[in-house]
């Protein structure tokens, strides 16, 4: 086995939450390493395709800044994001479009420069413990096998590999009979006549029920977001062209004009913590987005000389794994939007479960403008010294996590991570034991936005 040198701060996983605390990690001077299995970083924004990035805001307020909106600057500065605008579907305040392989290459700039290393190309094959400590990970790469030793580690995994390897509780779905929310293959698609499309939107309000008859918010933003056109995919469903067991087309144009991404499939029943129901959830979207591909281009006007770009690459997961923390995040912290002594991220982002049955999505919002926030103590567990969990799958009810987990919101969690992980690698303490006041200073310090 090849043996890697020890790092101050190893962090498992390259998603948006992920590179922010390497990120985060490395500009205060922790040695760092983050590890990815893909050969770019991102995660769901670029190996899962999934756009724009949704939301930033609560109401007028920037609830999310740091590292997170700086890399939005950036793209901005490269002419690959509008930024953050109104978002025209309805749904919340503002979405984000963003150019995916831009991204790739500004994640990758903004780890390099703060001093951060990158592995790519790598899985996690095995976790070493002893006395409540992860000692190292054990790896697998073009190179073999290697171990990798760390004085803290992150899990970025997004399904809780990392913790669940060093022996981490967790649960998984929803409490009543553990199934998860559904999972998603986007499709992005090229060559749309997005003027056609606004000119049926405008003529047919009674199909985007969430306009309630106005449909000039569809003009209120340089790109266009919408869902609905609930009509032609009941027709669709009615001749068996559709088979997708959602009730609408939801779609969002990116940074380039006329390039779309579909957030229209819906794979049920399926778990992405298992290799075989990984597998088989994927070949079930590319079936569906084939059904799509060909409805949008019979049915909705703009789209009849449409291309296919990309599906996935890989399949979206909402949700798996929730690891057991210090403290586990609830609807009612959002719905009452309780303020935590060690909060370390905000989010407006409300309650979105797509339904793990068939159709239907239920939503849960705050009144406008208001904001949640997240504790650091679910980001750490009871029993294992040196790991800080961030993403998706940190200690979060079924009904929290639905709306914690957009990537805004964990690229903040990621951010507070690598803040906590570098401070508890300098002091050598355990991540229990990082002085949070120092965290939240910190993270003002990188640019973050804090109410405490």
């Amino acid at each position: 086995m090849n043996r890697i040198q020890k790092y101050d701060v190893v962090v498992m996983g390259g998603g948006i939450s992920g590179a922010m605390a390497a990120v985060a990690a490395s500009s205060l001077g922790a040695k760092t390493l983050i590890v990815e299995s893909h050969g770019f970083l991102g995660g769901t924004l670029t190996a899962n395709g999934v756009g724009p990035m949704m939301t930033f805001h609560a109401g007028e307020k920037l609830a999310i800044q740091g590292f997170t909106n700086q890399l939005i600057e950036r793209l901005k500065k490269l002419g690959k994001s509008p930024g953050h605008i109104f978002d025209t579907v309805g749904f919340t305040y503002s979405v984000t479009p963003f150019d995916a392989e831009a991204m790739k290459h500004e994640l990758e700039l903004m780890v390099t420069e703060s001093g951060g290393e990158i592995l790519y190309h790598t899985m996690l094959a095995g976790v070493k413990t002893d006395s409540g400590r992860i000692i190292s990970i054990t790896v697998c790469n073009k190179s073999g096998l290697s171990e990798i030793e760390g004085s803290v580690f992150i899990d970025g995994t997004g399904d809780g590999d990392l913790s669940v390897g060093a022996g981490a509780e967790f649960t998984k779905g929803r409490d009543t009979d553990g199934a998860m929310q559904p999972m998603t293959l986007k499709m992005k698609m090229y060559n749309v006549d997005i003027p056609k499309v606004k000119e049926y939107i405008h003529n047919h309000p009674e199909d985007f029920p969430l306009y309630n008859g106005d449909t000039s918010i569809i003009e209120k933003a340089p790109r266009l977001s919408v869902g609905g056109f609930d009509s032609l995919f009941k027709e669709a469903k009615a001749k068996g062209e559709i088979s997708i067991p959602r009730e609408n087309i939801l779609f969002f144009e990116t940074n380039n004009p006329g390039e779309v991404i579909l957030n229209t499939t819906r794979i049920l029943g399926h778990d992405g913590t298992d290799a075989m129901s990984l597998s088989r959830a994927e070949m079930e979207g590319r079936k569906q987005c084939r059904e799509l591909e060909q409805f949008v281009r019979k049915y909705i006007p703009g789209f009849e000389n449409a291309v296919v770009e990309s599906t996935g690459p890989n399949i979206g997961v909402r949700g798996s794994r929730q690891i057991k923390g210090v403290y586990t995040l609830t609807v009612e912290d959002l719905m009452e939007q309780r303020l935590f002594e060690d909060t370390i991220a905000h989010s407006g982002y409300p309650v979105d479960i797509h339904s793990p049955d068939g159709e239907g999505t239920k939503h849960q919002k705050l009144e406008w403008g208001g904001m949640y926030s997240i504790p650091y103590a679910c980001m750490i567990t009871e029993s294992i010294k040196n790991l800080i969990v961030i993403g998706r799958c940190i200690s979060a009810t079924f009904e929290a996590q639905s709306a914690m987990r957009t990537t805004p919101t964990t690229g903040a969690i990621g951010h507070a991570g690598g803040v906590a992980a570098a401070l508890a690698a300098e002091g050598g303490v355990d991540v229990q034991k990082v002085n949070i006041k120092e965290v939240q200073q910190k993270l003002k310090e990188q640019g973050a936005y804090l109410e405490v």
